[in-house]
């Protein structure tokens, strides 16, 4: 139940002071300067309680931000996703928030303090006059706004998410770069070259399934299925195990790989230098020599997966099919590509109104 105390402070001034009490649940209180708002926050805040949706001003006010992110590493992290690299990123994410605004109450963090911490986050250099990117930003955020929704949803701990009134910086077009005809031929040649036993192999896979290159030197013997024509990834950026079909010139030289192998390792791309069992081998130094060898620039080792896919868009598959093979959840990611299947896009439309107006 409710209780209201009139106080008079100083001349001709009134406050009204409200306790609500429910069993099981801790006191509330509030100090109003009408008697109406002072009626109104007890209705609401007794309904409020008895349908489990007050928490503001008792769970909020007993945890901080930083016990959040603690709780939420911890109990999870692990379970949002099996994939090491990324739990160590978000993990580094989170543990900025904290370092930054860790000691505040939730009670206390207001989407002006976060608006607040996003563009001194944006402002950060990482690099001698280079601050992080927007779509940095963004993922940081990203981190947070989870921590709170899961403090929300299921641990009780606030009303709602100070994330929801914060707007996230605007993020640049994705890119888009891709080996021409030219650049392709000249990387390739360039790659057999190579003294590295495993750098043409890894090329002609990313550019031929379009996986990222931690999944390519994640792969073990027992995931590759040489008679049926795929491999099966269980450590993917998005937590979910992916069926990547294999063919063509691909299986062609991941066979060879196989039958002369000389490192017992499971790994298909382990060590050779240290012939240390279960670790990949390294080709940063590898990689960057050879595009300077085939005079290829402004090109990453990622790209290569957009090359894959614009590939595929070229070659007349829908955005859906491209989702599929490059294991995106949804469309979004893929839209980049979209301008690359057009002549696909009009054959299709063509073909549809050669049917039906015929």
């Amino acid at each position: 139940m409710a209780v209201i105390e009139k106080r008079i402070i100083g001349e001709n001034k009134t406050s009204y002071r409200v306790k609500v009490r429910l069993k099981g649940y801790p006191p509330q209180t509030a100090t109003f300067d009408r008697i109406t708002d002072a009626k109104k926050w007890a209705q609401d805040t007794e309904s409020a309680i008895r349908e489990g949706r007050h928490f503001k001003t008792s769970q909020a006010k007993r945890h901080t931000l930083g016990q959040l992110i603690d709780r939420y590493i911890s109990d999870v992290l692990p379970k949002k996703t099996k994939n090491k690299r990324t739990q160590s990123i978000q993990k580094q994410q989170l543990e900025w928030w904290k370092d930054k605004i860790g000691n505040y109450l939730l009670s206390d963090i207001t989407p002006a303090l976060i608006a607040e911490y996003r563009d001194k986050l944006g402002k950060e250099e990482i690099r001698e006059d280079v601050e992080r990117s927007p779509s940095t930003v963004v993922r940081y955020m990203a981190a947070l706004s989870h921590a709170f929704t899961i403090a929300m949803r299921e641990w009780m701990w606030v009303e709602d998410s100070p994330m929801r009134k914060v707007s996230k910086p605007k993020e640049p077009r994705g890119r888009v770069r891709y080996l021409s005809d030219d650049e392709r031929k000249r990387l390739l040649n360039a790659c057999k070259e190579s003294t590295h036993p495993y750098l043409y192999t890894t090329v002609v896979l990313a550019l031929a399934t379009g996986m990222r290159h931690g999944e390519i030197m994640a792969i073990r013997w027992d995931d590759v299925n040489f008679k049926e024509g795929y491999i099966i990834l269980h450590e993917t950026k998005n937590g979910e195990r992916r069926r990547v079909p294999l063919a063509g010139h691909a299986k062609e030289v991941l066979k060879a790989l196989h039958d002369k192998r000389e490192v017992a390792s499971p790994l298909v791309f382990a060590d050779f230098k240290k012939r240390i069992k279960g670790k990949a081998a390294h080709m940063d130094n590898a990689w960057k020599g050879i595009l300077a060898k085939a005079e290829i620039e402004n090109f990453r080792f990622h790209d290569l997966r957009h090359s894959a896919a614009s590939y595929l868009a070229m070659n007349g598959a829908s955005l859906a099919e491209i989702a599929e093979v490059l294991g995106h959840k949804t469309l979004q990611m893929v839209k980049r590509y979209a301008h690359l299947s057009e002549a696909h896009t009009s054959a299709v439309v063509a073909s549809m109104n050669e049917k039906i107006f015929k």
